[in-house]
């Protein structure tokens, strides 16, 4: 696998790949579109804060502006394999410090964050995000 930066034609796979995520969990409220996702993971390419992960073709990717990590997805056929903490990995070895926020029911991600030495920093019952969910936020900083 090789993580480079993203380039607007990856935004039809990030797309894709957020897409996916959302539709496969149950608690997740469907409030995009496809084309939406596209649109949303364009303006954040374009912003130039994405970097993916490919393996004959884009299999994740993490959005970070400075220290704010704001989305990180692997498809669903690539988890566990690696790819979700190869972008990580690549987002600490730029920066001192990350900080982010996942929702409280996404114990996959919080599991997975805690294993890369994030810790909870504060939570919120999620009022003011789109999604209505709680949500906790993490921060990570090197030793």
């Amino acid at each position: 696998m090789r993580i480079r930066a993203a380039t607007p034609e990856d935004a039809r796979a990030t797309g894709a790949i957020l897409t996916e995520f959302v539709e496969a969990t149950p608690w997740m409220p469907r409030l995009h579109s496809a084309d939406e996702n596209r649109g949303f993971c364009a303006t954040m390419i374009e912003r130039g804060w994405v970097r993916v992960i490919e393996d004959d073709g884009v299999v994740g990717f993490i959005a970070r502006n400075e220290a704010e990590v704001n989305a990180l997805y692997v498809a669903q056929t690539f988890r566990g394999r690696g790819a979700g903490a190869a972008l990580l990995r690549d987002a600490q070895a730029a920066r001192d410090d990350l900080s982010l926020w996942t929702f409280q029911d996404n114990l996959g991600a919080r599991r997975f964050y805690a294993a890369h030495g994030f810790h909870e920093v504060s939570r919120t019952d999620g009022q003011q995000t789109d999604e209505k969910l709680p949500d906790v936020q993490l921060e990570w900083r090197r030793l």
